[in-house]
């Protein structure tokens, strides 16, 4: 699918952006396109990686022109880039539905323009049952990347879903590590609190899943285990040599959940089991009512949704396990200073 082929990343100097290009780089595609707005990133991944088969574009998802002059000629796109931290789009929720809804009917507009082909929005577990101003705009950017679907034309647009990607930028597990080199007390929100455990492999994997097996408009989500707060710090510490350090409950940030949902419960009833993954199809009908009625009510069928709390959950030696998957977690291990993983 990929063969002699131009891939186009939003948002892609971030943790997902590289690992793509890690997974893609050395296979025989064409061109990996890099969008994002910021330019030392974007010069650090051109020296890191000195490949000819990346292209960098400056540009902002919230500028339709810069958006289509990356998209021109590109086979596909995976559209990654968004405002991301919780906290932050509380204080400024204008500013994550300006990205993460406006800049990504921007992505959609411009590559059903340009006759791209296939197109994977990524989603979090927070647009379900969303109560923050991120989990909200990824909601609706969900409806805009569905509502897209219908009407675009030979363009496949699908979207997933995952839960927190361990290590990527952002993530508490190098703040953590970083306490407890520093022997600093590791500030923990609620030890109770539980949260679904993907690694970025895991999400390079969902994404390649979509993007091979999508039809227009589906949502794909992968099952994932989940840990409590609590467990997770054990592991570390326990990882580490530290079992005995300091911990200091310091209280949830701005709209923040207990748990994270993956499905609703309207999604259940609806989603097929593919094994490893969920896949929710799109509603199809159309706003004519009342020729569904002559054809039978259509009812929602009572369910459960997907939630961190009734996954699979992890103990402490099982999320040691999953965290020595992590680069990240194996160079700390050898004494050596690392940062997210990139």
């Amino acid at each position: 699918m990929f063969k002699k082929s131009i891939l186009m990343v939003t948002g892609g100097t971030g943790s997902f952006g590289n690992a793509v290009v890690r997974r893609f780089l050395q296979s025989d595609i064409g061109e990996i396109r890099i969008f994002s707005r910021d330019e030392k990133k974007q010069d650090d991944m051109r020296k890191k990686y000195n490949s000819p088969k990346l292209k960098f574009y400056i540009g902002d998802v919230r500028d339709y022109q810069s958006v289509l002059n990356a998209v021109r000629g590109a086979d596909f796109v995976y559209h990654a880039a968004a405002l991301k931290q919780v906290p932050s789009c509380e204080f400024h929720p204008l500013e994550a539905v300006k990205t993460n809804v406006l800049g990504t009917e921007n992505v959609l507009e411009a590559a059903i323009n340009c006759g791209v082909q296939r197109v994977v929005v990524l989603s979090t577990d927070k647009a379900v049952y969303p109560i923050n101003a991120m989990g909200i705009s990824k909601a609706m950017m969900e409806k805009v990347a569905v509502a897209k679907s219908r009407s675009s034309g030979s363009t496949v647009i699908n979207v997933t879903r995952y839960g927190n990607v361990m290590c990527s930028r952002g993530s508490v597990i190098p703040l953590f590590t970083q306490q407890i080199r520093a022997a600093q007390p590791i500030t923990i929100t609620d030890p109770a609190m539980t949260r679904f455990m993907m690694t970025l492999d895991d999400a390079v994997d969902l994404v390649l899943y979509a993007f091979e097996h999508g039809q227009p408009g589906e949502i794909f989500v992968q099952k994932a285990p989940a840990a409590t707060i609590d467990v997770l710090t054990q592991a570390l510490t326990g990882l580490l040599g530290k079992p005995e350090h300091e911990v200091r409950v310091i209280g949830t940030r701005h709209g923040e959940k207990l748990y994270e949902a993956l499905l609703s419960r309207e999604e259940m009833a609806a989603a097929q089991d593919l094994g490893g993954y969920y896949r929710v199809p799109p509603d199809l009908r159309d706003l004519n009512y009342g020729k569904f009625v002559e054809q039978g009510e259509v009812r929602i069928s009572e369910s459960t949704d997907y939630n961190s709390h009734n996954t699979t959950r992890l103990d402490v030696p099982g999320m040691q396990a999953l965290l020595m998957k992590l680069r990240f977690m194996q160079a700390t291990l050898r004494g050596e200073a690392v940062e997210a993983e990139e």
